[in-house]
């Protein structure tokens, strides 16, 4: 096995490049847009948070989800429209809530040991992502809150995750510029911020010279496995051309949440939900903003936000919705964002604040879908949900890892597991 088609050119999917082009894979990746990066890889909320691995399957969550369902400015928004797929997905998601601590444990070790990949990545190919190593910073407004991510922290730790708690005053020294009254907070020095987006191109353009081939503003029709290969056929994707065909010796789907239907055709069952997340970018224009706007990544855990600094800019992202394949950018989803900063950073200039909506793919153990799949040279990196940017490395070294493994040993393969199981040292290959 030595040609490998990736589809998708996320930051899953260029990591995985770049994993495989390391390990000397021939590569190419097939995207349907112009440039890496595009869709959910393009302006999220930018935080590398091992502290925000705590998975979503809860009572806590779904009694929250339930109360917020009416209510359009909620951290949490169903469209309650009859979906066989949105709440056969709800289903598996409350399925799962017993396995909650082991998962958020299992994500937490990932969460870290995808730090160090990344970190080593950017240094070594020199790649500029405006990386901003301050910290992420908790805020809670009340005790029932801050001693709920007292109960988390202890799962954290587990995991190897140094978060303190910090008081108010505390809370005041680390982010001078916050405003507003807080009853604590936790804090994790080791976390940091980056523009997802700037690493995705740069990263890249970095497998392009070392000799990937990509196919851009393509369309990926039919993948099909046969006992030479995997072949995808791809068409232009915005105008008329020729139906093109080629035979890899394998293939990684990591596509976002268009992986459920290229897992279809290949015999697998990825059940991958898009939850749209909304961001606002503010450019920071003039002395007052720049001095008004945060330089240390805040999670408001009651609001659902978080906010990155870039030098002349402020991300603000959060919310939830599960609203099927729906791409809007909804004024009343990008009102409470807009609000939270001036409520926080009143002295920012929000006028021209940039809104953006991505859709997370999310499984419903919150889980990504690493290794292979039934049929031999079909492998999946994809399912990230909300810590894409933060795994993204991490995963992409098991995918390869697997794949070499495979390689080597020619060996058959079964189904892989959701959440493939570290070793001490470091990453591992999906357990087949």
């Amino acid at each position: 096995m030595k040609r490998i088609a990736i589809v998708g050119a996320g930051v899953t999917g260029i990591t995985t490049a770049y994993s495989l082009l390391k390990r000397g894979f021939d590569v190419t990746v097939f995207d349907r847009h112009r440039y890496a990066g595009m869709e959910t890889s393009f302006a999220n909320g930018g935080q590398l948070s091992a502290s925000n691995a705590e998975v979503w399957n809860s009572w806590a969550t779904l009694f929250k989800g339930v109360k917020w369902m009416l209510k359009t400015d909620a951290p949490l928004l169903v469209n309650p429209a009859p979906s066989w797929h949105k709440y056969s997905w709800m289903a598996e998601f409350v399925a799962q809530i017993p396995h909650y601590r082991r998962n958020t444990i299992e994500t937490v070790k990932l969460a870290i040991a995808s730090r160090r990949f990344l970190d080593e990545t950017a240094e070594t190919e020199g790649i500029d992502f405006d990386r901003e190593p301050r910290g992420i910073l908790h805020i809670y407004r009340d005790k029932k809150s801050f001693d709920g991510a007292a109960r988390v922290n202890k799962l954290y730790a587990e995991g190897g995750l140094d978060r303190v708690a910090v008081t108010p005053a505390e809370i005041r020294a680390i982010e001078p510029a916050l405003s507003g009254d807080f009853y604590g907070g936790f804090f994790t020095e080791s976390d940091y911020t980056g523009d997802i987006h700037s690493f995705t191109r740069g990263l890249a353009a970095v497998c392009a010279k070392r000799g990937a081939t990509f196919h851009h503003d393509v369309t990926v029709g039919q993948l099909e496995h046969t006992q030479a290969g995997v072949d995808v056929t791809w068409t232009p994707a915005h105008a008329s051309g020729p139906v093109e065909k080629e035979r890899f010796d394998g293939i990684v789907i990591c596509a976002g949440v268009a992986s459920r239907q290229f897992a279809a055709q290949l015999g697998d069952r990825v059940n991958i939900y898009p939850v749209k997340g909304y961001s606002i970018t503010i450019p920071l224009i003039g002395p007052e903003s720049r001095r008004a706007a945060p330089w240390v990544s805040l999670l408001d855990d009651g609001a659902k936000i978080v906010s990155s600094r870039y030098e002349d800019r402020l991300r603000v992202a959060g919310t939830a919705e599960f609203n099927g394949y729906n791409r809007d950018i909804r004024a009343d989803r990008i009102r409470p964002l807009e609000h939270w900063t001036r409520q926080l950073f009143p002295g920012i200039d929000t006028s021209g604040a940039i809104p953006w909506a991505g859709l997370r793919p999310m499984l419903p153990s919150m889980l990504p879908r690493v290794g292979p799949g039934r049929a031999p040279g079909v492998f999946y990196n994809t399912g990230h949900g909300h810590l894409g940017w933060t795994l993204s490395a991490v995963t992409a070294e098991m995918v390869a890892d697997s794949i070499m493994n495979n390689a080597a040993l020619g060996a058959s393969q079964a189904p892989g597991m959701t959440m493939p199981k570290p070793r001490q040292a470091g990453p591992t290959q999906a357990a087949g």
